[in-house]
């Protein structure tokens, strides 16, 4: 499944689990194990959202310029629609949940997915 990703999105989804590591070693440091599992959680949205989009973008072959368009909106709107989800899901169902740590790491690993545009597919 996940060898059927480009490269550019297979080493980004690698860089947000990376940082997601980094960012729960910190926030577990910070306050302990709260922290460390919202910031697993907060990488996690990120990582599932931008899987979840980049395997709807790569479902279909598109033909035309249009095509390419209604598949890119399409993924993107799959990816907003299971942020929002996630992030509902993870803030109301863990009570010790630490805000900083969960937005910070969500913050920081979805700036990371838009990185895909510079990874070269070669």
């Amino acid at each position: 499944m996940l060898r059927d990703l480009s490269k550019p999105i297979r080493t980004v989804l690698r860089w947000q689990l990376l940082a997601t590591a980094a960012l729960m070693l910190v926030a577990a440091t910070w306050v302990g194990t709260p922290g460390a599992l919202s910031a697993a959680l907060g990488g996690s949205v990120s990582v599932f959202s931008g899987l979840a989009a980049a395997m709807v973008a790569s479902l279909g072959k598109a033909g035309s310029a249009g095509e390419v368009l209604l598949m890119a909106l399409g993924a993107e709107a799959v990816k907003i629609g299971l942020i929002v989800v996630l992030l509902w899901l993870a803030l109301t169902m863990y009570r010790d949940i630490v805000v900083l740590a969960f937005i910070g790491t969500f913050t920081a690993t979805a700036l990371i997915f838009a990185m895909a545009f510079f990874v070269r597919d070669a």
